[in-house]
């Protein structure tokens, strides 16, 4: 006979809750980035079951992303990450969740009426009812002007799941019926061909679908960049910043599999990434190469009829997906980033052949690290390199990340 009762309500064991307190002191104490914590946590901990795993991964990506209210809420402004302050955060944030706080004697002081009281009186103060550093806001306030409210909100959701189906392999429908067999619900991207949104957050790697190649996870924006090279069958194409590769990937698909598309980075553990997902993709296209200084570059001049440079930046249109960059993030960082961008443009571009097209992209949606790294080169090389097109999404739209990139020919 079948126990028609609903299932009890979750309640959060105390091993669950020590879960979520180390990943939050490795990130904040220890310097890894949350995601990396996280990994760790649950890799050493194979006992935990999805319902668990799924409170440990939410909770400590929620609280990262909130940890200047949840400082402000217990009525602090940040301080020493020791064990005591981890467990007062952690009650606050169960606190605004509207959780109940199990009878621990770590949570005995906290009183809900002044967290939530605190919470109220911060609405007023934009950094702090959003969560990130001053710098940070007036930096986007004077970038951004009245748009900079409006990334805020879409910066502080959680980033919905988004595939790329490999074409090379598979169809969207084809994925579609597969997922759904794995009882995995997806839905198509308007205008993108081969994206698939996850309706609920699942693990998509455990699926035999991933597994034989059939898709990768990249967001919508970033499946806007590679189109933007044109990229032939014919072409010799260098993904100069390839990192782990996903861009170079969805080129090689956008190719046929044909021409050939070398990838270049300064960590070779990401081109060891490529590989492996190259091979499992079915794509034999893709040379990598690590840069090993300038001469790596300079061998390469005007080689290449297409040459992505998907530089690296702040990650200011991810940060719903990186919600700690808003903490390791510093105004010094951010001048360096803009050197090393004018500097890679400046350099990498003369891997370019006479007539070809370059794209420069990042994940920023702040114009000191777009546009305007854009316009200082073409005032600089007036007459040899014109603009051709430019993409910009903006954080939430179409549901996607803040991205940029900019098409160049060289003349």
């Amino acid at each position: 006979e079948f126990d028609n009762r609903p299932p009890p309500p979750w309640v959060l064991h105390r091993p669950i809750a020590l879960a979520v307190l180390e990943c939050l002191h490795d990130a904040f104490a220890s310097g890894f980035h949350v995601d990396k914590s996280i990994e760790r946590k649950l890799k050493s901990n194979r006992g935990f079951g999805a319902r668990d795993r799924r409170f440990i991964a939410e909770t400590t990506y929620e609280m990262t992303r909130w940890w200047r209210l949840l400082w402000r809420c217990l009525g602090e402004d940040g301080g020493e990450v020791d064990e005591g302050a981890l467990w007062r955060l952690l009650g606050a944030h169960l606190i605004l969740q509207g959780r109940p706080l199990p009878d621990w004697a770590e949570f005995n002081k906290l009183e809900k009426a002044k967290i939530l009281d605190r919470r109220e009186r911060s609405k007023n103060a934009r950094a702090v009812r959003e969560s990130i550093p001053d710098w940070m806001d007036e930096l986007g306030a004077r970038e951004l002007g009245a748009r900079w409210e409006e990334a805020l909100h879409a910066l502080n959701r959680p980033a919905p799941v988004v595939l790329r189906v490999n074409s090379l392999k598979a169809t969207p429908e084809a994925v579609i019926l597969d997922l759904k067999e794995a009882e995995i619900e997806v839905s198509r991207a308007p205008g993108l061909p081969h994206a698939l949104v996850l309706k609920i957050r699942k693990n998509v790697f455990a699926t035999a679908t991933f597994k034989q190649g059939m898709f990768e996870v990249q967001d919508g924006a970033s499946q806007k960049v590679a189109p933007l090279l044109a990229a032939r069958p014919t072409d010799r194409v260098i993904d100069a910043c390839a990192g782990a590769g996903g861009k170079s990937l969805h080129l090689a698909a956008l190719m046929g599999n044909k021409g050939k598309i070398l990838a270049l980075d300064v960590h070779e553990r990401k081109l060891a990434d490529l590989r492996v997902r190259a091979a499992r993709g079915g794509v034999d296209t893709i040379e990598t190469r690590l840069i090993e200084g300038p001469k790596s570059i300079k061998r390469l001049a005007k080689s290449a009829d297409r040459v992505l440079l998907d530089v690296p930046c702040s990650g200011m249109g991810v940060l719903r997906r990186n919600p700690d960059a808003k903490w390791k993030l510093s105004p010094e960082e951010m001048e360096r980033l803009r050197a090393l961008q004018a500097d890679i443009l400046e350099s990498y571009s003369e891997m370019t052949k006479p007539g070809g097209r370059l794209v420069y992209a990042t994940c920023s949606l702040l114009p000191s690290e777009n546009e305007r790294q854009v316009e200082t080169f073409l005032a600089a090389h007036a007459g040899e390199w014109r603009l051709i097109e430019e993409m910009r999404n903006f954080p939430g739209e179409g549901g996607f990340d803040g991205f940029y990139g900019a098409a160049l020919e060289r003349a």
